[in-house]
């Protein structure tokens, strides 16, 4: 299954399934116990829209080897750069905490990246001329 956007866009059935698990990621996110968990979540459901507008614009060439999404994302979409720029400088320290190396986590780091993958998800989402959907409540919940 495809979907034309105005713009002539296909939007893959993988893309839509991706941006469908990146907005799951946002609620599981929502629901974490831990600022730990929170930020992890968020990190991957923004990497999920990422994939989702690499699904649909592309894959830029691999003459240089293995690139993560957030550098293949600033080449085939540089009108997402700045985003790609940012999320790549927190992969690290999602993975540091997803293995349990990394810093302590507090709850306002998770929410301010909540809240930047929200925005980045609804950015995709009219990137890719979807429908604009509340992926989130309003107010997001304190960490336990």
């Amino acid at each position: 299954m495809t979907v034309t956007v105005e713009n002539r866009t296909q939007v893959t059935a993988g893309a839509l399934l991706l941006m469908e698990r990146s907005g799951r990621g946002l609620l599981q996110a929502c629901d974490a116990r831990t600022s730990a968990e929170r930020y992890v979540a968020a990190h991957l459901a923004a990497l999920r829209a990422a994939a989702a507008v690499l699904a649909v614009r592309g894959r830029a060439s691999r003459r240089c080897g293995p690139s993560s999404v957030w550098e293949v994302l600033a080449r085939v979409a540089p009108d997402l750069g700045e985003w790609a720029a940012f999320f790549a400088a927190t992969a690290s320290r999602r993975v540091a905490v997803e293995i349990g190396h990394g810093e302590i986590i507090d709850s306002r780091q998770a929410d301010d990246l909540l809240r930047d993958a929200v925005s980045f998800h609804l950015l995709v989402q009219e990137l890719l001329g979807l429908p604009r959907s509340i992926v989130v409540p309003e107010a997001l919940p304190v960490c336990r």
